[in-house]
């Protein structure tokens, strides 16, 4: 076995749609040694460990089973997933009251049995669920984080790739603020090959005007739901992001990524969880990487923050 996958352990609760896609995208990677899937469904949860256990000869040595929350006991990731879909016109917001109250029983239960471990939260809506979590547990800030946009930059770096036919992997950008209807696009810091985007743009012919930044920084922001609209439910990507941000964990590898984290004066503001760049590492949230944003950049993250703030006034007591 690697030397990422001797002796970890990864919690996944929640064995629906989203918790099974990353638990057979964390096999398929090999990043631990013991993978639980959690569920009130415990048929379920033990059909998914089968099913993936199934496919372990082709990979590596696992030992992939259901379980309790005293599973959560000597985790190193504990992964929240658990939460009821949004539905087609539904916003992460309208989802809130669903779920925050469903998040505070998994919480209770977690923390049952918690000793140590990056809990990490998917369950939408992210940065309100990640925000009720941290206060619920007591924990650091930097041991709860939110998957949050880290799918979104990367379905922006994607969409920006496609447009200007170049390797996806040469595309790096960011989406920050929320996770959701106010999120955007951060065009200052978007760049090609560490050429400025619009600078490439015009390099190859192909300038970028306002009418295409924003209807790229719509579809990012529509993506969710145009794949909900026509299958259902999201769970591929989100399984990818949940497993990349997995392996920067348990590898302490300080990789920056967008993801959703409680801001205690970074960016101005307190209290509060958005999405900004972060450096991940064993210990979760390493650092907050604060970036000199433009005008337009800071009023669009006021607006986050306004949205997130008002959606927390509206579940905390819950």
């Amino acid at each position: 076995m690697s030397k990422i996958s001797e002796g970890s352990k990864i919690c996944i609760i929640g064995a629906g749609a989203v918790g099974a896609t990353c638990a057979f995208a964390i096999a398929m990677k090999q990043l631990c040694s013991e993978l639980v899937l959690i569920d009130v469904n415990q048929e379920k949860a033990h059909g998914e460990a089968l099913d993936i256990s199934h496919g372990l000869p082709f990979l590596g040595q696992m030992d992939i089973h259901a379980g309790g929350y005293e599973e959560v006991k000597g985790a190193d990731i504990i992964v929240i997933t658990a939460g009821i879909p949004r539905k087609p016109g539904e916003t992460r917001i309208d989802l809130a009251k669903k779920n925050v109250n469903l998040a505070h029983k998994i919480t209770d239960s977690i923390m049952e049995h918690y000793d140590g471990g990056v809990i990490m939260v998917v369950s939408n809506p992210c940065d309100v669920v990640t925000y009720m979590v941290t206060k619920w547990t007591g924990l650091p800030t930097s041991r709860v984080i939110g998957a949050g946009t880290n799918l979104d930059s990367a379905r922006f770096r994607w969409l920006l790739a496609s447009k200007l036919n170049v390797d996806v992997r040469n595309v790096h950008g960011y989406i920050l603020g929320e996770h959701g209807e106010t999120q955007f696009p951060a065009w200052s810091r978007t760049h090609v090959a560490g050429v400025p985007v619009e600078e490439y743009a015009r390099s190859i012919g192909a300038p970028l005007t306002d009418e295409d930044k924003a209807e790229l920084a719509e579809r990012t922001k529509s993506a969710g739901a145009e794949i909900i609209k026509l299958k259902g439910a999201t769970f591929n990507g989100v399984a990818v992001s949940v497993a990349t941000l997995s392996e920067s964990i348990l590898m302490d590898s300080h990789t920056i990524r967008t993801a959703a984290t409680m801001l205690n004066g970074e960016y101005g503001m307190n209290d509060v969880v958005l999405n900004v760049p972060i450096m991940i590492g064993a210990g979760g949230v390493e650092k907050i990487v604060e970036m000199e944003l433009r005008e337009d950049e800071k009023e669009a993250m006021t607006a986050s923050y306004n949205n997130i703030h008002n959606a927390i006034e509206t579940v905390k007591d819950l």
